[in-house]
């Protein structure tokens, strides 16, 4: 294992080094693996300039994004990352000592695809796999082989599956899929730019209030699209995806298969009015030309945030990792005029741009006697709830499936590299998790997306061994009778997780070698989203062992270090009240704040949270147009 990890290292450094700039691999170390490369423009940490004409805080795939706009434009940049490793949530650490995860973020189709060209991320070697099929729902029942159903891009295929469950449901799913892409396409002109300023638009002379409304375009645009349909749409974006599932299909797998998009990550039922829009909001990418593709980042999701720290770079920003920022410097205007570093430094700046969430950005780095009270109070009041515990595991062999066993040389079928749906038989068993979770209970039978990208990628883990993803909710963050995560509680929910995983792949516990788990808290000190704060250690299972970084691995019992962080991966639910006008409080949605010169381009501003890039990119031509009128 050894000698193949060292290749690995050596294929990866090559690599990289076809990319980006030699002086940024200057502190690269194989351990870390892609995410691991700490980027700063000059190499050393004393090259950081004590001016620049913007700084960005956090170096999150938004920040990235940000800087990378405002270089190219010629805006003097530097970005700032409390981390060792750049990207927030998108980056790839190599838990266990050859298998390297997308540790939180793990899928990416909705990055826009204005970025990938614009930054020519292919060039700063980008690469992504599409998955064909992408979902796949295995059932538990009494026959043998168990159902399943597998959807992909092919529609007379899907219908085929389909049909297992319903003749009407396969013929009406084409319907579906065309009514949902329309609206897609109808929302998706709001994606790339920033919400209308309603307060604006009777404001100043006659020709900039004529000017102002020009910002209505890409609003009556989407109206216009929608058309008469409009009606129907409006119910999908305020109803329970329940009620709109319950209007076309009539076949529970297929039903809670579709919910779950509606669900992910949020605090959320399918019977939850709304949650039809996070189901259009999971829609809304695409991969190569393919409306709603969803696929895998060769080397993980932290290669994607290298190739945007390239491109930036490349354009002359400067990145700098494990530079923390203390506060917002503020003159005697109000006028944000840069930054102070944990260790003193300040370096000052014309505009500042946070990638950090609107909670640290507004509650922690600016004095609150600075801001109005009523916006204090909206942010302290935002919904940043979420169910997920995610698991990163480590495996020597392949799942198999009761569904769909193996092949004789246990190499991956096509279902191997969807998104495999566990305990998602129907809607109610979503209803009941979820409904455990709000009084305090970590789900009993938790709705799992389990994936597998090395099936695609192999080269993330040794040769016959793989990574796999486990996404869960619904886990509390405050458990009930006033208990902790602590180390019983997390390893409990675990094993309940790897117990659901047996009872449709028997033998997966058997081949866990290692595993990540990340639960409610621990967001703030890892990710620096909203969060709790706390650190454990773990005794391992009878075949685990410590490695040097301190996580379970294949070995001797020993005591292993487990990293645990609770988080809204979206910055912020996604509920109609927290977006658009109102993300992250209204009055204040198009990325400018209550500081002049501070503006928000993460995941908390519009148009929310997911590997989208388009918050970065909105709000650096916000700041680019401020800038110059400076």
């Amino acid at each position: 294992m050894a000698r193949h990890c060292g290749a690995m290292a050596t294929r990866i450094q090559a690599r990289l080094s076809t990319v980006c700039p030699s002086r940024l691999l200057q502190d690269w170390h194989p351990s870390l693996g892609l995410s691991g490369a700490r980027l700063a423009h000059a190499g050393a940490a004393e090259r950081l300039q004590r001016e620049y004409d913007a700084v960005v805080i956090g170096a999150g795939h938004n920040g990235l994004v940000a800087a990378a706009y405002l270089q190219q434009a010629g805006v003097r940049t530097a970005v700032l990352e409390k981390r060792h490793v750049l990207g927030g949530a998108a980056v790839t650490e190599e838990i266990v000592p050859g298998f390297k995860f997308s540790r939180a973020s793990y899928l990416l189709s909705l990055l826009r695809p204005q970025i990938y060209a614009e930054l020519e991320l292919e060039r700063y070697g980008l690469r992504v796999l599409p998955r064909d099929p992408y979902s796949f729902t295995p059932l538990l029942e009494d026959r043998s082989p168990p159902r399943s159903l597998l959807l992909g891009h092919n529609m007379a295929q899907n219908q085929q599956q389909i049909a297992q469950f319903s003749q009407k449901d396969a013929q009406a799913y084409p319907e579906y899929e065309a009514f949902m892409g329309g609206m897609v396409s109808a929302l998706d002109p709001l994606l790339d730019a920033p919400p209308v300023d309603t307060a604006a638009l009777g404001k100043g002379s006659l020709l900039q209030q004529l000017r102002n409304l020009r910002a209505l375009r890409p609003l009556l645009q989407a109206g216009l699209a929608l058309g008469r349909q409009l009606p129907r749409y409006y119910e999908v974006l305020t109803a329970p995806i329940s009620k709109i599932l319950d209007q076309w299909f009539e076949s529970e797998p297929l039903k809670a298969t579709l919910a779950t998009d509606a669900v992910i990550g949020a605090m959320a039922s399918p019977h939850t009015p709304g949650s039809g829009y996070v189901l259009l909001h999971h829609v809304m990418g695409e991969l190569e030309g393919r409306r709603g593709a969803w696929g895998y980042v060769a080397g993980g999701m932290g290669a994607l945030s290298q190739a945007i720290a390239c491109a930036a770079t490349a354009r002359g920003a400067h990145i700098f990792a494990e530079k923390a920022v203390c506060h917002v410097l503020l003159g005697r205007d109000g006028r944000a005029q840069g930054v102070a570093l944990q260790d003193g430094t300040e370096v000052r700046s014309k505009l500042v741009l946070s990638n950090a969430s609107p909670q640290i950005t507004f509650l922690e780095l600016i004095p609150q006697e600075q801001l109005p009270k009523d916006f204090v109070q909206r942010i302290r009041q935002v919904d940043t709830r979420s169910p997920v515990t995610k698991i990163n595991v480590a495996v020597d062999r392949l799942p198999s499936f009761l569904a769909a066993p193996n092949a004789r040389d246990d190499q991956p079928l096509p279902h191997h590299q969807c998104s495999i749906h566990l305990n998602c038989e129907n809607t109610h068993l979503l209803h009941q998790a979820f409904t455990e979770a709000t009084h305090g209970h970590p789900s009993n039978r938790p709705m799992i997306e389990l994936c597998i990208p090395s099936a695609l990628d192999p080269g993330l883990a040794p040769q016959g061994c793989h990574v796999v993803s486990l996404f869960t909710q619904y886990t509390p963050s405050m458990l009930a009778d006033g208990q902790s995560w602590d180390e019983q509680a997390r390893n409990a929910y675990a094993e309940r997780v790897f117990d659901c995983i047996e009872d449709y792949a028997p033998g997966f516990k058997a081949s866990v070698v290692g595993r990540d788990i990340l639960t409610p808290p621990d967001l703030e000190r890892i990710f620096g989203l909203p969060g709790g704060v706390g650190t454990m250690r773990v005794t391992s299972e009878h075949h685990y062992g410590a490695s040097a970084g301190g996580h379970t691995v294949l070995g001797q019992a020993q005591p292993a270090h487990v990293e645990l962080c609770w988080q809204n991966i979206f910055h912020g639910a996604m509920s109609l009240d927290q977006l658009y006008f109102a993300r992250p409080a209204p009055s204040y949605s198009g990325y400018r704040s209550p500081i002049p010169g501070l503006y928000l381009c993460g995941s908390g501003a519009h148009p929310g949270g997911g590997v989208m890039g388009a918050a970065g990119r909105n709000a650096a031509q916000v700041a680019l147009k401020d800038f110059r009128h400076l």
